[in-house]
């Protein structure tokens, strides 16, 4: 039980970009192809397959979850349930004002136990480049459900709190807060393992109304969506920073802490005398740069800038050797007790 490699996996979606994806990865530019998905074992909403993770030999990380989940994720998973979702974002547009439900509204209306509580580490940040995150006021309910019909973009982006970033900015978006990356920004993100979006804003995409409210309709998804402003030290509290090009000898947590229950996201950047070790259990990576080697008691796997990799909890404890930069993301602590052992199937 050693790390794998993974294959490729860009997802289509609504949005444009991907470039940048495509060059970490060394492959050609592929149209409106903006995610991709790392080690995911869940799929697309309203599909079984796109989105899914393979390893480089063809096999469904699904599948080996499911075979081994005790070696896996050490311990019991239905559908090969993993308790995270790391996805590579790039930007080519704004992306459009959305929110995710939380895990109340899943349980209740999508037969989930898992909301879409979500957070980004901008890796890179073109031009005039910014996030939009949250009210910055109380908005009236019908006025936003009036707006949302006229598809009035700058109603709703005026109300936003718009923040400048630059690399190493991290930011948790509770579910039920409003928000949109904006162009130029090519971002890591660690959510929890769904594909759960409820558009405000479809029009600047290839996105219908009708498939903006889960199938739910707006009556009834408009449940999800917070009015609330979010400003000031609660605004504050969701974002930190960290200088992404320094040498340290142990695991920097690259996440506001109000997000450790749902994910973990650390950086591994060791200088040259350094070996940042990481506690047994699954785990998502991207190795951002340079090379390096994973070394376990099960072995060691040699690692390059570009590729991307699933740890099992089997492997153990394991470090990182070499100069590579190496991007690590884990499920929450005793994930499984927080969802009451419902795991989603």
């Amino acid at each position: 039980m050693t790390p794998q490699l993974l294959q490729p996996n860009l997802v289509h979606h609504f949005y444009a970009g991907g470039a940048r994806i495509a060059a970490l990865r060394g492959l050609p530019p592929v149209e409106r192809c903006p995610e991709e998905w790392v080690g995911a074992t869940v799929a697309r909403d309203g599909s079984s397959e796109v989105g899914l993770a393979r390893t480089a030999d063809g096999t469904l990380v699904r599948d080996l979850v499911q075979a081994d989940a005790a070696a896996w994720v050490g311990g019991d998973s239905i559908g090969g349930d993993t308790g995270i979702l790391l996805k590579l974002l790039d930007a080519g547009q704004r992306l459009p004002v959305h929110v995710h439900p939380d895990r109340d509204f899943a349980a209740r209306h999508l037969d989930c136990p898992y909301g879409k509580t979500e957070a980004w580490l901008v890796l890179e940040a073109t031009g005039d480049a910014a996030v939009y995150l949250g009210w910055s006021a109380d908005v009236d309910p019908d006025e936003l459900a009036e707006r949302r019909d006229a598809q009035d973009s700058d109603w709703m982006l005026s109300r936003l709190n718009r923040i400048p970033v630059r690399p190493g900015d991290a930011f948790l978006v509770p579910a039920g807060t409003p928000h949109a990356i904006g162009e130029g920004v090519f971002v890591a993100e660690v959510q929890e393992p769904t594909d759960f979006s409820i558009l405000l804003e479809w029009s600047i995409t290839t996105s219908t109304r009708d498939e903006s409210h889960l199938g739910l309709g707006f009556d009834q998804a408009m449940a999800a969506v917070s009015t609330a402003g979010l400003s000031g030290q609660a605004l504050e509290q969701l974002v930190v920073h960290h200088d992404l090009d320094d040498r340290v000898a142990t695991p920097v947590p690259l996440l506001p802490e109000a997000g450790d229950p749902y994910f973990r996201l650390h950086l591994l950047a060791p200088g040259p005398d350094d070996a940042p070790e990481v506690r047994e259990g699954f785990a998502a990576l991207v190795v951002l740069s340079g090379t390096g080697v994973l070394e376990g008691a099960a072995g060691s796997v040699p690692v390059g800038g570009g590729q991307s990799l699933v740890v099992p909890s089997a492997f153990g404890p394991w470090r990182l050797v070499g100069d590579a930069r190496v991007l690590v993301a884990r499920p929450g602590e005793g994930w499984r007790e927080a969802l009451g052992q419902r795991i989603v199937g």
